[in-house]
């Protein structure tokens, strides 16, 4: 890496404002950290953001803990400090998550989890994604005249709401690698519900961009984010009894107490009184499901996530394995031609995911087909460091047996968070965790936002007569782009990583890995370096960074381009001989803490 290039990666010019309307969950980054000093954060947290603020990793020897607010690093840190697993601080992260950062992910909502066992040297890979209503058709999202509704008129209020996946993963994860008592991993999060929380920058800003027909649309929620009329400011003290009661119950029953009784009932009837489908017999049959991880080779190493319904695992895994065979390390993360090539390794990648990917519960997917190597060597063949694709289509990978696709234009817009842990027992776990959009579908019961993640799915149901494999279906979970990783290397984590950020997830982490492993980056460099991202054509470049400088020579070679802001929440644990290092993404308020 060049001493510009790295000097401009630990200036952090990351700066420069946010367009509201290209990010539905995107603050300036100065928002996203400024004040949170005033949040009474312990002195180990008060370091974190010091060594941040600094551009240097977080350095440990026993355990570590990433997340995208200081309060939820310090009650996962407190669990780990006790001799805690990774799945007992990642329960106690989540909790207070839903509270201070309830935009992003929180009980309503659903996740993915990567687990990789010390002992048995195994990595799992859970489904929490949410589930569409028993009573759900594919021509949902059509109006009467069979056209697709606008976005926001699906997603704002009780049509997009899933069945909440998120408890019930809580509950599997420490059912399987819990060692700490469950009640009391909701502790911290109950305190801060009933006595109050610092409103940080980044919550407040989000509130008072909303537009008027969103989150001030409904009285409970209205009631909560603008009390007395107004937007929650920064520096506010807010406090959320009725959430503190749900964890209550969740302390004392588990999982179950969300699925069936109040809770469940309120839920339900809150969807259905705004025109939902959800009904009790989906919390009934909610289950989370243990899937195969996909795992891609990648330089000395092997690529680990979460396969369908997720896309992020495939997705990273194709990017990485046509890049297989380049040499990114001698050209440098200035290069426009090494940009050329992952730009054009992502729109292949994206055009597969397009076609093929969906909830394999419901629909064949070519899994292997799309990760083979030969596969990938055919599709790399089409890659030029000097000159982009004319156009990026799906290509044709192995099947076990025919099927045709229509290819899918779904939206899934940036919010999600995302925890990555490091325990003493050498466990490690990575989550990306969501209700979709910022805030969700807005309907706010019991203290908990609720999902919008019906619209993830495809609003059409055929594209030129062939039926599309992420339309809606009873039952089915919808696609997603969460991609949360851990790379392997000689048997042992190397990496655990993820990101917020919508379908821009996959180019994140995938980014991410390729600093750290081409580059040389650490952890914190490597979250913090501009970004530079093709899905469908057109190169995004992060305003306000040295990825500006790239423009001209990307648009020579034949790129779209826009500059914009590029809101990632990337967080980042390394595990190497000399301990652990971990980086928090500098565009939110995160932090890493580690001993």
């Amino acid at each position: 890496m060049t001493t510009r290039f790295m000097a401009l990666v630990i200036a952090g010019l990351l700066a420069a404002p946010a367009v509201a309307q290209q990010s539905a969950d995107a603050v300036a980054p100065e928002a996203a950290t400024e004040g949170v000093l005033a949040l009474g954060l312990s002195p180990a947290a008060q370091e974190a953001l010091d060594t941040k603020a600094q551009g240097l990793p977080a350095r440990a020897d026993d355990w570590m803990v990433a997340a995208a607010h200081p309060l939820a690093v310090e009650a996962g840190a407190d669990v780990l400090r006790r001799g805690g697993s990774a799945a007992d601080a990642m329960i106690a992260v989540q909790a207070v998550l839903g509270l201070v950062e309830p935009q992003s992910s929180g009980l309503g909502g659903g996740a993915f989890l990567v687990w990789y066992d010390a002992e048995s040297g195994e990595v799992t890979t859970l489904d929490g994604r949410e589930t569409a209503p028993l009573a759900a058709r594919p021509t949902h999202f059509l109006d009467d005249t069979g056209a697709p509704l606008a976005f926001y008129d699906a997603v704002v209020g009780g049509r997009s709401v899933g069945t909440p996946g998120t408890p019930a993963l809580l509950q599997a994860a420490h059912d399987r690698w819990g060692t700490q008592d469950w009640a009391g991993l909701f502790d911290p999060a109950i305190r801060l519900a009933e006595e109050g929380f610092t409103v940080t920058p980044r919550l407040a800003t989000l509130v008072a961009e909303e537009p008027e027909d969103r989150l001030r649309r409904f009285p409970e929620t209205a009631d909560y984010f603008y009390p007395g009329g107004e937007p929650i400011a920064a520096g506010e003290l807010l406090r959320n009894p009725d959430y503190a009661q749900v964890l209550r119950a969740l302390a004392q029953r588990g999982s179950a107490a969300f699925y069936d009784g109040p809770i469940a009932q309120a839920i339900v009837a809150r969807v259905q009184a705004e025109g939902g489908l959800l009904a009790a017999q989906d919390f009934a049959t909610y289950r989370v499901i243990e899937r195969p991880p996909v795992c891609v080779p990648y330089r000395a190493a092997e690529v680990c996530g979460m396969g369908p319904p997720s896309s992020g695992a495939l997705t990273v895994g194709q990017i990485l394995g046509m890049l297989e065979g380049t040499d990114l390390a001698a050209l440098g993360p200035e290069s426009p031609a090494a940009w050329t090539l992952i730009g054009d390794a992502s729109r292949l990648a994206f055009a597969d995911r397009g076609r093929y990917i969906a909830d394999s519960d419901f629909v064949p997917l070519p899994l292997k087909g799309l990760v083979a190597a030969p596969y990938l060597a055919e599709r790399a063949g089409q890659l030029s460091p000097d000159r982009a694709l004319e156009e990026a289509l799906p290509g044709e990978p192995g099947w076990d047996h025919a099927m045709l696709w229509g290819d899918d234009a779904a939206l899934e817009l940036p919010s999600t968070s995302h925890i990555s842990i490091v325990d003493s027992a050498g466990n490690a776990l990575s989550m990306t965790t969501t209700i979709e959009n910022a805030f969700g579908s807005r309907l706010f019961v019991r203290g908990v936002l609720l999902n919008n993640e019906l619209t993830d799915f495809s609003f059409r149901t055929h594209d030129a007569g062939r039926p599309i494999a992420n339309r809606l279906e009873p039952g089915k979970r919808p696609r997603s782009s969460m991609a949360p990783t851990i790379v392997m290397q000689d048997g042992a984590p190397r990496l655990v990583v993820g990101s917020p950020g919508g379908s821009q997830i996959i180019g994140y982490v995938a980014q991410a890995i390729i600093n750290m492993l081409d580059f040389g980056m650490d952890p914190q460099q490597a979250v913090a370096a501009p970004h530079l991202l093709n899905r469908f054509g057109t190169f995004e470049l992060e305003e306000g960074t040295a990825a500006a400088a790239l423009e001209a020579p990307l648009q020579a070679a034949g790129y779209k381009t826009s500059i914009r802001a590029l809101t990632s929440g990337l967080h980042v644990i390394a595990v190497g001989e000399g301990g652990l290092t971990g980086g928090a993404d500098p565009r939110r308020e995160g932090i890493a803490i580690g001993e």
